[in-house]
């Protein structure tokens, strides 16, 4: 019988974490993920967008992995983005991360060429055949990959027993409802909407900005489980100031997240890979005052 009850929570998309080189860290991924656990998430989602996937090799995405199921492992749920632009890449990711015993996996459709649902949905069961054992996720995140999730793919997707549902990070809160009504499981996937989205019956959000504040994230979601919407709504629309501002710098908004880490003396995970943008002048002085806002929100309200 399958245990969905240990998905409801906060899930961090866990970053990308690098050498002064920048290479992928073994001991900065070890030592981040750990922070996290401190913190009392529900689990991560490794090897997103927020990890900067498509510009890390097969190889480099397996030594994250790796090294996060190392410090994780029995203390928090694990899913694991596996998804490449080919089918062949993104099912050797998918049995390396079941071999390492995650909870799911989850993929985005092919970008790039424009593929017919049928296309899709084989790609994404051609994903799940190289994980048996292991819970399937679909993300659908259409702004970036180009194509969007319909209720026909995702019943057709659903006949796979290993399909439990969708990281959603579509902006209509609707489709949360259409997800749910299908018979799957939603995560919220915008972190301006976390509140929107479990109002709407997400099971639980996961999202790029819930690491550099995962006390918050974790307030709006125990609120909202207690049906305080109000003090949730505070809380919920302090976090959306915070990422307008993390978004107001030159740097890419990633780098101008670990800059704040770094402020809030969480540990060194160093930048961004390129062609990602890394911090400008002025971009720290914008850092220094999301930690110190973070912090005064803490404070309040976790």
């Amino acid at each position: 019988m399958r245990d969905n009850a240990k998905y409801q929570g906060i899930f961090p998309a866990f970053y990308a974490c690098y050498a002064e080189d920048g290479s992928i860290s073994p001991e900065r991924v070890r030592a981040f993920t750990e922070y996290l656990i401190g913190k009392g998430v529900t689990g991560l989602y490794v090897g997103g967008s927020s990890g900067e996937c498509i510009y890390h090799s097969v190889e480099e995405r397996k030594l994250v992995l790796e090294n996060v199921m190392a410090a994780a492992r029995d203390k928090i749920v694990i899913i694991a983005h596996v998804a490449c632009n080919n089918t062949r890449d993104s099912m050797e990711l998918a049995a390396h991360a079941e071999s390492l015993g995650v909870d799911a996996i989850a993929a985005i459709p092919p970008i790039y060429f424009k593929l017919p649902p049928h296309a899709i949905a084989k790609y994404w069961n051609d994903i799940s055949s190289a994980a048996p054992h292991t819970d399937f996720v679909i993300y659908n995140i259409p702004q970036l990959a180009g194509v969007a999730l319909s209720s026909s793919l995702l019943r057709e997707m659903l006949k796979n027993p290993n399909v439990i549902g969708v990281k959603n990070s579509s902006m209509p809160v609707q489709d949360i409802e259409m997800w749910r009504d299908e018979g799957a499981i939603v995560f919220n996937g915008p972190d301006e909407q976390l509140l929107s989205g479990l109002c709407a019956g997400a099971i639980g959000g996961i999202g790029g900005t819930y690491a550099v504040m995962p006390e918050l994230y974790l307030a709006i979601y125990s609120l909202t489980q207690k049906g305080e919407i109000a003090k949730a709504r505070e809380i919920q629309d302090a976090c959306c100031q915070i990422i307008y501002k993390l978004c107001s710098g030159t740097g890419n908004m990633y780098a101008m997240i670990k800059e704040t880490l770094r402020n809030m003396g969480a540990p060194d995970i160093g930048g961004v890979r390129e062609p990602l943008y890394n911090l400008a002048e002025g971009d720290k002085t914008i850092c220094s005052a999301c930690a110190k806002q973070i912090k005064e929100l803490i404070k309040t309200y976790a």
